[in-house]
């Protein structure tokens, strides 16, 4: 029996070919319940949905799902501010957010009496932000950490001085992500701060750190995920990461690991979410209980690499998915990890001003 990290690998292999075939089966076998051009525009990352749930969902309703990608949440929260939240009927968007964007008119509170497999998701990550309750589904969630290429860096990282405040031989060989939340707040668990903390002389400090860090860095662009990462090709040889996406790297080369240094990371929860402006709420409301049926949250979950919070999918995961350290961090490294909190605004505000200076 094939290892499920080599079956992943096959599996992305064919997705291109899968989903060709999916678009005729959508158009010659659609369900007569069904209408015809009944589309959801799907705002969320890359590469965060099985293409082959996507195609069973496409092939029982007849409900056709069109993408749009965002590279980071500053991405996505740029994009929706230009369109005031409009053009999409479901975002995936993380825990932080919900808040904001409720405030904003942005999100519809969810139709939980048309959606009945949420009731197969744990508690403590549908309460686990301000709004979530009323404005998520959650969907997956992780850790953010350093992918690295352990051939090249053998000492490893076990503290996040040893990533802001490199060694010599990583000048120009460490990747970061447009995040300025992600950044700063590593930055600042390096010098011993809270993530959340609302000193902003210590933002100031992390600025610094930052800007000293600045010649060791390649990009500030995401790394990505396929055979010609940066991380796979050796350009990069350390990057901040997520949890699932350093998995999903590591199909490509068996040196790339992931780790959560000493200080703890960010534990973070995304959410499906309904957009207010969105006509086909109803629709969206299907799609969101379709992927929280035990069989499909599974198999999505392992095709991703994240930890699910379906309950009843866990039962059904294989065993390597179930025992991955990186999926399912032990309980030391989730308390020493932060989940992010709102700021205050002219917290907030700094640290925009030292992103904007770093990246630009």
């Amino acid at each position: 029996m094939s290892h499920p990290r080599e079956r992943n690998r096959l599996q992305r292999w064919f997705a291109s070919l899968a989903a060709a075939a999916a678009v005729f089966i959508t158009a010659s076998l659609v369900p007569a319940t069904a209408e015809l051009g009944e589309e959801l525009v799907f705002l969320t990352w890359a590469d965060y949905l099985d293409p082959d749930v996507v195609a069973e969902f496409e092939h029982e309703t007849g409900i056709k799902i069109r993408f749009a990608y965002y590279e980071s949440d500053d991405g996505r929260d740029e994009i929706l501010t230009n369109s005031d939240g409009r053009g999409y009927d479901l975002a995936i968007v993380n825990g932080l957010m919900l808040k904001s964007y409720a405030k904003r008119n942005w999100l519809a509170p969810m139709a939980q009496h048309s959606m009945p497999n949420l009731a197969h998701l744990e508690p403590r990550w549908r309460t686990a932000f301000p709004a979530a309750e009323r404005y998520g589904v959650p969907y997956f969630w992780g850790t953010l950490g350093i992918a690295y290429r352990q051939d090249l860096v053998p000492e490893g990282f076990n503290s996040w001085e040893d990533f802001f405040q490199p060694a010599e031989k990583l000048r120009g060989r460490i990747a970061m992500l447009k995040s300025s939340r992600d950044i700063l707040g590593m930055a600042l668990k390096s010098l011993g701060h809270s993530a959340n903390t609302n000193d902003r002389n210590a933002v100031r400090e992390a600025g610094r750190l930052l800007e000293a860090q600045r010649p060791f860095v390649r990009s500030y662009e995401y790394i990505s995920l396929n055979e010609e990462s940066a991380l796979v090709t050796g350009d990069v040889w350390a990057s901040l990461a997520y949890s699932g996406d350093a998995l999903m790297v590591q199909e490509h080369h068996d040196e790339i690991v992931y780790v959560v240094p000493d200080e703890g990371g960010n534990l973070w929860v995304d959410y499906f979410t309904v957009l207010q402006a969105s006509p086909r709420k109803d629709l969206a409301a299907k799609f969101i209980d379709f992927l929280n049926r035990p069989q499909i949250a599974a198999r999505n979950a392992e095709f991703v690499y994240y930890a699910t919070p379906n309950n009843a999918a866990r039962e059904l995961v294989s065993d390597d998915y179930a025992e991955d350290p990186v999926i399912h961090p032990a309980d030391e490294v989730i308390a020493r990890s932060e989940v992010y909190r709102e700021l205050m605004p002219r917290t907030q505000k700094a640290i925009n001003s030292v992103f904007a200076q770093l990246v630009n």
